[in-house]
C-alpha cells in the first residue's frame, strides 16, 4: 500500500499531519476487534450527534450520509438509545484520556485507525482503554435479558461509543 499523508484542518486542529500506512479497516491489532465500524456507529446515533460535526474532509463522505449529527449543540435524542452517555471533553481532559493529536478521544483515534494510521504506543494505550469496556458488557449480560435494549440503556450507549454492539447483548 502506497502511504498517504492527512493534513487535518478543524475547530480544534490547524495543519495537523499524519500517515495511513494501511489499508482501510485492515490489518488491526490482533487484539482489537471492534464490531462496529465509525460509519455504522455515526448512523446509529453516538455522543448526541455533536461530534466531530467538522471533519467531514478527514473523513469518506460516505461516513456522514447517514450520520445522526448535531453540530449546534449535544442532543441525547440522537443517540441510538436516547439518552446521555457522554461525559464532558474537560474531564477526558482531567483524567489524562486525550492523546495531544487525537483532542477529540477515544473515538477520533478509532476513526483514524480506522483509516490506517498506526501510533504503535498509542494505539497499545487506545486498545486497552477499548478493551475494559467489557466490564459494563459483563454487568448488562448479568443483569438483562439477552435482547432486552430497555434494560441498562446508559450503558448500553456507553458500550456503543466504543464499537461494541451492544443491542446484541
Amino acid at each position: 500500500m502506497k502511504k498517504k499523508t492527512i493534513t487535518v484542518n478543524d475547530k480544534m486542529q490547524k495543519n495537523l499531519r499524519y500517515i495511513l500506512t494501511e489499508p482501510v479497516g485492515k490489518n488491526f491489532h490482533p487484539k482489537f476487534k471492534p464490531e462496529l465500524t465509525p460509519k455504522e456507529m455515526l448512523e446509529r446515533g453516538i455522543f448526541g450527534g455533536r461530534y466531530m460535526t467538522d471533519c467531514r474532509k478527514e473523513f469518506p463522505a460516505s461516513w456522514y450520509n447517514k450520520a445522526k449529527l448535531c453540530p449546534e449543540r449535544h442532543d441525547p435524542k440522537l443517540n441510538y438509545f436516547g439518552i446521555n452517555a457522554s461525559q464532558p471533553l474537560s474531564l477526558w481532559r482531567k483524567k489524562g484520556w486525550i492523546y495531544p493529536d487525537d483532542p477529540r478521544g477515544w473515538f477520533q483515534w478509532y476513526c483514524r485507525y480506522y483509516m490506517g494510521r498506526r501510533l504503535p504506543e498509542e494505539d497499545k494505550r487506545q486498545i486497552r482503554r477499548w478493551k475494559a469496556i467489557k466490564r459494563h458488557i459483563a454487568q448488562i449480560k448479568k443483569n438483562c435479558q439477552k435482547g432486552d435494549t430497555s434494560c441498562r440503556p446508559k450503558q448500553r450507549q456507553a458500550i456503543l461509543h466504543w464499537a461494541y454492539d451492544s443491542r446484541k447483548l
